[in-house]
């Protein structure tokens, strides 16, 4: 079996992946659990659906327990002195500029894995994300998109 690819974090990411693991192994393990000796107790559990309901929530959650032990087995930390202060990289806040629209937006680039736009978290995989990897401060970029291409600037790199 091939060896599984290691995938970097920041120290934030990789804490959020623990603090997950923590909690379906503990708070969401025994909430379900007195979800199943609840549905036991209503007797016949043939046409119990809050049973296979409680069922389908532990089979779901030991399954992302496994999937969070493989993610962190796997993980590699992303180090403050590995994150560039002169070009985009992992770990990076950056901050472009739309050049069509002058609108600003500052992201930090993270692996896909820790990719959560809301919190503009973006994978240096996505588009963008790989537009501007390992580029400086004042280049621009063009993004091709299925809705056109765009060009932003890098503004800022870093706080």
């Amino acid at each position: 079996m091939a060896e599984a690819q290691k995938v970097s974090y920041t120290r934030e990411g990789l804490k959020e992946l623990q603090d997950e693991l923590a909690e379906r192994q503990t708070v969401k393990a025994k909430e379900i659990s007195a979800r199943l000796e609840e549905a036991r107790a209503q007797g016949d559990l043939s046409e119990n659906s809050e049973y296979d309901d409680a069922k389908d929530a532990q089979s779901r959650n030991a399954s992302r327990i496994q999937e969070l032990i493989a993610l962190l087995e796997n993980a590699v930390v992303i180090e403050e002195s590995e994150i560039s202060k002169t070009k985009v990289t992992l770990g990076t806040k950056v901050t472009i500029r739309d050049n069509e629209t002058g609108e600003e937006e500052t992201y930090k680039l993270v692996s896909e894995n820790e990719e959560d736009i809301f919190k503009n978290k973006l994978s240096h995989k996505s588009p963008l994300g790989a537009a501007i990897m390992d580029k400086k401060k004042g280049q621009v970029v063009e993004v091709q998109t299925p809705f056109g291409a765009f060009k932003y600037k890098i503004v800022k790199i870093g706080e």
